[in-house]
């Protein structure tokens, strides 16, 4: 991808030498896997989710090394996550006029080990998420180490989608789709919430290909093998691959993000229609 030389957003805050304070939290191995199925990239709050893991038990971290030095590597994604995020502004904001609306930048809060949120305490072993409640997208750099480790997804691109993808819930914050999603929550069966949620965030894997088509056109970053290394992430955190990693079987009816096959697809037709009108997942007949 190509990212050197272009703007980059205001609207990251650098939160890694500050602590999160201690708690307990969950995190590690196959358990880091099954966590980032119910919990990465969650639309809503992700708290009560991470609570309910914690009082099973799990791993007891630290605040997660705040003093550690930042090497020259780190200092570079820093620099690639504030023009990834600059881009998404660029592309929303361009958006939202043709729709006659005025796109409101999220902040996006980089942190170390454990952070507090405006949806309550969360640590690194979450992966990146979307706090509605404060508008703001919660990163820890590790997770782009744990991406290419753990899940086999790597490449510039890949850690794009993953930005663009947790803008894309931002995006639906002001449209007031998640709103809506999370209302239905009380009223409805946890399978059929379940499938609410998947459709949320596929969504969001639209919009990030939507985000992509609109990019290319405006900057020309792409470069040979980024939609493959996209799509390729895609395919490597869809439910049921990461189910079938985690514990040797897929459950289909606790699916909260949607399959391989469907998060891929939907990241495609956002990106070869780039049209926001064709990526209403709620009344799409099939996913």
């Amino acid at each position: 991808m190509r990212w050197e030389g272009r703007r980059q957003s205001e609207q990251v805050e650098d939160r890694r030498g500050q602590s999160g304070g201690g708690g307990r939290v969950v995190g590690g191995g196959l358990g880091m896997l099954v966590l980032v199925v119910v919990v990465w990239m969650l639309g809503g709050d992700p708290m009560p989710l991470l609570q309910d893991m914690a009082q099973q038990g799990g791993t007891q971290m630290s605040a997660g090394g705040t003093n550690q030095p930042r090497t020259s590597e780190e200092e570079q994604a820093v620099q690639f996550v504030r023009v990834v995020l600059g881009d998404t502004e660029e592309i929303w904001t361009d958006v939202f006029q043709k729709m006659g609306r005025q796109y409101e930048k999220p902040k996006l809060i980089l942190f170390r080990g454990q952070v507090v949120s405006g949806c309550g305490q969360a640590s690194a072993a979450m992966g990146p998420f979307y706090c509605p409640a404060d508008k703001s997208i919660y990163m820890d750099l590790s997770f782009f180490e744990q991406m290419r480790d753990e899940l086999g997804a790597s490449g510039d691109f890949a850690h794009a989608y993953v930005i663009a993808h947790e803008v894309g819930h931002h995006v639906q914050k002001l449209l007031g789709v998640s709103d809506q999603v999370n209302q239905s929550r009380g009223r409805l069966s946890q399978e059929d919430y379940n499938r609410l949620s998947v459709r949320l965030e596929l969504q969001a894997d639209f919009y990030a290909g939507l985000w992509a088509k609109h990019g290319q056109e405006k900057f020309g970053f792409l470069e040979e093998g980024d939609l493959e290394e996209a799509l390729q992430a895609a395919l490597a955190i869809g439910d049921d691959t990461l189910q079938r990693k985690a514990q040797g079987r897929v459950v289909p009816e606790a699916f909260t993000h949607g399959t391989s096959a469907q998060r891929a697809r939907w990241f495609k037709k956002g990106y070869e229609t780039g049209d926001i009108r064709q990526g209403d997942t709620f009344r799409a007949s099939s996913l």
